[in-house]
């Protein structure tokens, strides 16, 4: 194959432009963590001592973090003025205010995702994976997400894709929370429907603790500290929840099939998973984010705990047949404009009557 120059050219200006936006990202995640975003999106065009003063920093960090935001074109400088102005359209995207549309905190998920990479290139010399207590921040970054993809979405977004959901909730049922860790979509539901019975349940017993001190007093809800494989079988509950927790369990087939047995003739399990299978839509707007998160966290860890590594990336067709292994009939898949890196699976045993 000749050698192209222009191709490389190219090539070249590609990297350079992932280099900055690259840095990029890890200055978006200095901006939400420090409230600097939250502090523009309600101020006129001020200088940056202003507006270090509003957000209570040192004025010297936020002089370089306004320099990065201007020249990448987040926020506008006028140079004759000396100020700086967060335009309402780039608001929406980066506030916290714009939940569930609040990229900015997306974006930390790059720097927590660097300070573990020397872990794992050691994995890909010798194997294994990284445990979870090595990513610092990851309670809180994941929580966060999933108050703004799940919790945030929940009852306006989610449960009324489900057609007759909300009534039934409404009138009272049984719902079981799978890997529930913080309880926050359980409680949001909890408090939202007082008639129904709310259970959660993860084998990680320090997430069911803090769990039970967010549990808000709701005497509907309660959590327990159990395996995922080993749930209340015999179909009592009506709904059950699986909240991006699936495809981390060391045996998901075998969790799958616990659901299945822990669900009524007519109950349904609503499943969030991370929208993969890129290798077959390459389109996907995400890709190369969530192979990257595949690689330097879903899959390690799940390696790190002796668990299947099956990682978050088999997409629809893998999801489907597991699902349909554990005895689901009837999958329905829902893609929700809110939420691009997941997709939701509505599944049933038998056809609902």
């Amino acid at each position: 194959m000749a050698f192209d120059p222009a191709l490389a050219q190219r090539f070249a200006a590609k990297l350079i432009d992932a280099l900055n936006d690259a840095a990029l990202g890890l200055m978006i995640s200095v901006g939400h963590r420090t409230g600097l975003f939250d502090v523009m999106r309600d101020l006129a065009p001020a200088g940056a001592t202003q507006i270090a003063m509003q957000a209570g920093l040192a004025e010297r960090y936020v002089c370089e973090w306004l320099a990065a935001m201007a020249n990448a074109g987040v926020v506008v400088h006028d140079p004759a003025c000396g100020t700086y102005l967060l335009p309402p359209e780039h608001a929406v995207a980066l506030t916290r205010a714009a939940r569930p549309n609040n990229l900015a905190a997306r974006f930390q998920w790059i720097p927590l995702l660097g300070s573990v990479e020397d872990e794992i290139v050691k994995c890909f010399e010798r194997g294994g994976g990284v445990p979870h207590a090595s990513y610092r921040r990851f309670r809180a970054v994941a929580a966060e997400e999933r108050d703004q993809t799940v919790v945030a979405s929940l009852l306006q977004r989610i449960l009324p894709r489900v057609p007759g959901l909300p009534a039934r909730l409404a009138r009272g049922c049984d719902v079981l929370d799978v890997g529930c860790g913080s309880g926050r979509a359980l409680a949001c539901m909890a408090e939202a429907f007082p008639h129904s019975r709310f259970t959660g349940v993860d084998s990680r017993a320090r997430a069911i603790e803090l769990a039970r001190i967010d549990a808000r007093g709701l005497a509907n809800l309660r959590f327990e500290a159990r395996d995922e494989e080993d749930l209340e079988q015999g179909g009592g509950f009506d709904l059950i929840t699986a909240f991006d927790a699936i495809h981390i369990q060391a045996e998901p087939e075998a969790v799958l099939a616990s659901v299945a047995g822990a669900l009524r003739p007519d109950g349904i399990f609503l499943m969030q998973l991370i929208a993969g299978a890129v290798r077959e839509d390459a389109a996907h707007p995400l890709a190369t984010f969530l192979y990257t998160m595949s690689c330097l966290h879903l899959t390690s860890v799940s390696l790190a705990a002796g668990r299947a590594g099956l990682g978050p990336m088999g997409g629809e067709r893998v999801a489907r047949r597991m699902l349909a292994a554990a005895g689901f009939a009837e999958v329905e898949v829902l893609a929700l404009a809110h939420d691009r890196l997941h997709l939701y699976y509505v599944a049933r045993k038998a056809q609902a009557l």
